[in-house]
């Protein structure tokens, strides 16, 4: 049985997910090893960023709570982002807390994500055929970490997207992108 209790995030949350998310994405707290605090400077995302992408109609942000822990005033350990797209599903917006991480708690939110992607999403969405994700291209153990969940690197590369206003890259960096075949 799965610890977490996950649910969509509502617009009540985009303060704690602001918290989260730039915490996971931009310190270097403890036992992190997903931080981009040493390659990328400035805040990951924003009030209104978040704001807006909760707004898009193809847009889902799914978060996890501790299952003892799930009333609104309990802390979000995690979440994940599905854009649905024409033909596939892009994640992102996938963090844990820090002071969880290395806890196999990403494992679990990402089992979550593909299974609620192929028992709910794909039933109604037949022609998606593929996950999508882009990770930073100096980050060889989160490739490795994707590649041994399945995920292929596709051979696409792609700038960084210094106009988003998601951090400012202090090393050469690229986005890489990659896949998984939906079952």
């Amino acid at each position: 049985m799965n610890p977490f209790k996950f649910r969509l995030a509502q617009q009540t949350d985009i303060p704690k997910l602001v918290d989260l998310i730039n915490a996971a994405y931009r310190q270097q707290q403890g036992n992190s090893w997903t931080s981009e605090a040493e390659i990328v400077t400035g805040q990951r995302v924003n009030t209104v960023q978040l704001e807006y992408a909760l707004s898009q109609d193809n847009f889902q942000l799914w978060i996890a709570l501790q299952d003892e822990k799930c009333n609104e005033d309990k802390q979000i350990i995690a979440c994940i982002g599905l854009t649905l797209n024409e033909h596939d599903v892009e994640i992102g917006t996938f963090c844990i807390a820090p002071h969880f991480q290395n806890q196999g708690i990403g494992k679990q939110v990402l089992d979550f994500a593909e299974n609620y992607v192929r028992q709910q999403i794909s039933l109604k969405h037949q022609h998606l055929n593929a996950f999508v994700m882009w990770v930073l291209s100096v980050r060889t153990e989160l490739i490795a970490y994707y590649e041994r969940r399945g995920y292929v690197r596709t051979g696409v590369i792609d700038d960084y997207p210094l106009d988003a206003d998601v951090g400012k890259p202090m090393v050469d960096l690229h986005l890489v992108e990659m896949r998984k075949i939906i079952h």
